[in-house]
């Protein structure tokens, strides 16, 4: 069973024409779920686990990057009943602005996303992992003064730049090759003069006095803090057109 949860931006008039054309469409392809409209209101992760203990198979999220972020957390948390996230599989509508988590994946819009799901084409993604926060793409945070522990050493930024921890990128044609099932995160430091170093890691810690890392351009997360690789956590249909193999 298909269940889709629209985000609540998703009320807004302007996007009526679009959500109208998606169930349309997904009706045509017969797709048709359940449907479940966020409000503020509403516990999304109680939701979700609701509907994950009642059978739901796939979950889709209907929105931007927030909303895939929202849901994958909800779809992990399923596990402290059993085992039932391990058999979820996470689909993706992209609909407005901030979702090149979609694009990572090879969903490039709506209707294109309606016809991947109905491929069911199925990747087991690496996941990072900062705190309890998860992350599919990356995060990021400003380079000057942010030290990184590793288990051997240390690296303390010196210079204006920034920091991106790297799970999966949304651009096939940047020079970093992230693989989101290889077990590893890419680390780039980018000073503002254009040098580069990049190192790979499973965990490390990382602390900031002055600022914050920024996950998937969703959420805040405060340091010090330790980061590292979940992997294989999560089923997502992608598309043939993904920015990895």
């Amino acid at each position: 069973m298909h269940v889709y949860i629209y985000d609540d931006y998703l009320n807004r008039g302007r996007y009526n024409k679009t959500v109208n054309r998606i169930e349309i469409r997904l009706t045509d392809l017969g797709l048709n779920g359940k449907i479940i409209r966020l409000s503020g209101i509403k516990n999304i992760r109680g939701t979700i686990q609701n509907e994950i203990r009642l059978g739901a198979k796939t979950i889709v999220a209907v929105g931007n990057n927030q909303t895939v972020n929202k849901i994958i957390g909800a779809i992990i948390e399923a596990d402290i009943y059993g085992d039932f996230q391990k058999n979820t599989l996470l689909g993706i509508i992209p609909v407005g602005p901030d979702n090149s988590i979609a694009t990572s994946f090879g969903i490039k819009n709506e209707g294109q996303a309606c016809n991947i799901l109905l491929a069911r084409r199925i990747k087991k993604i690496d996941l990072g992992l900062i705190g309890s926060y998860y992350f599919l793409n990356e995060a990021r945070i400003e380079s000057l003064g942010t030290k990184i522990n590793f288990a051997d050493y240390s690296i303390e930024a010196q210079e204006r730049g920034e920091i991106r921890i790297i799970n999966l990128l949304s651009d096939r044609s940047n020079t970093i090759k992230s693989n989101p099932h290889d077990g590893l995160l890419d680390i780039l430091i980018k000073t503002k003069k254009g040098d580069e170093t990049l190192l790979r890691a499973k965990n490390f810690s990382l602390i900031n006095e002055r600022y914050n890392l920024l996950l998937d351009d969703v959420i805040e997360v405060k340091t010090p803090n330790e980061v590292k690789v979940v992997n294989n956590k999560i089923n997502v249909i992608v598309g043939k057109d993904r920015s990895f193999d």
